[in-house]
């Protein structure tokens, strides 16, 4: 969860909600509670106020029930987040561009011999050197995922 609990609009609409139900929950067992005591108290109930009643508490009730666990639900969401650790941000440098770029600037047509075509028109590759044999095993771990050609990898010229 890289995504904090106080930007997700799915925390907010569950706490938002679990209140409103709370809120309209209590209210209809407060209001239907206060309306059936008042009522029975003075013997004037119908039978409206004492069995609809009953069924508006039973409802209200549900509702503050489900808006109890929404709140319990979002408690134990951020009590859960908090115990996660959370990545650490990644410092950049910041470029240093008046370094100067020291790469080596020697041709790649130095360290290669000629090379020469075969009678039967078959390509022939002259190695400059043995080192360059060992060269190329090293380029071969070196260029792992590379799209560079085999002949640029190993320094050998192939016509």
């Amino acid at each position: 969860m890289n995504k904090s609990l106080t930007r997700s609009i799915g925390f907010w609409l569950l706490l938002i909600l679990a209140l409103a139900s709370t809120a309209v929950g209590g209210w209809l067992v407060s209001g239907q509670i206060s309306t059936m005591t008042a009522t029975l108290t003075d013997n004037t109930a119908t039978g409206v106020d004492v069995y609809v009643g009953q069924s508006l508490v039973v409802v209200g009730a549900a509702l503050l029930a489900a808006g109890v666990v929404g709140i319990l639900l979002a408690v134990a969401l951020v009590a859960v987040q908090s115990l996660i650790p959370s990545s650490a941000p990644v410092v950049v440098e910041p470029i240093d561009w008046t370094a100067e770029n020291e790469t080596d600037q020697t041709p790649a047509a130095n360290n290669i011999e000629n090379t020469s075509v075969d009678a039967g028109d078959q390509p022939s590759v002259e190695i400059a050197d043995e080192s360059a044999i060992d060269d190329a095993e090293s380029a071969d771990e070196d260029q792992k995922g590379s799209n560079g050609s085999t002949a640029t990898a190993t320094k050998i010229n192939v016509k």
